[in-house]
């Protein structure tokens, strides 16, 4: 155990969105990002001033899947300890009761297309850490520290 050197730590908060259906879980394909480009994730992404996480997760599930989800419809699912070697993550995921509007990929420049994968194959090419977090999830396990 690596014991604290004393510096505040800056920490990101990033959101991730949990949507199922009929047993499947909506993914997302990145490219043109510069990180993960040609993997799948999920809808997500970072907090920005001012706001909560679950605002941010409802302001990411418009930008990036076209649906509006009010906040009574997103139940805490999940919590990552992310750590890489130049910053840390804060990763809260969100499963997501219900939604309006019809889901679409509103971000083509940024995402190969939206798809349902069954949680029980999921494509290999699945990014690393999203993959442990929907079996977690799947398991019933609400937090871990990645590294």
């Amino acid at each position: 155990m690596q014991g604290s050197n004393g510096v505040k730590l800056k920490s990101y908060v990033c959101v991730y969105l949990i949507l199922e259906h009929a047993g499947k879980i909506l993914l997302s394909l990145r490219k043109n990002t510069g990180y993960e480009d040609g993997n799948w994730s999920i809808v997500a992404g970072h907090a920005e001033e001012g706001e909560t996480a679950r605002e941010a997760m409802i302001r990411e599930a418009m930008e990036e899947a076209n649906i509006t989800i009010l906040p009574e419809d997103l139940e805490f699912a999940y919590v990552m300890d992310r750590k890489s070697p130049n910053r840390q993550n804060i990763d809260i995921f969100f499963k997501c009761l219900k939604y309006d509007g019809e889901l679409r990929n509103n971000e083509p420049h940024k995402c190969g297309g939206l798809d349902f994968f069954d949680t029980n194959n999921l494509p290999d090419n699945i990014v690393e850490y999203i993959k442990i977090a929907i079996a977690d999830i799947t398991a019933g396990r609400f937090f871990r520290e990645y590294h």
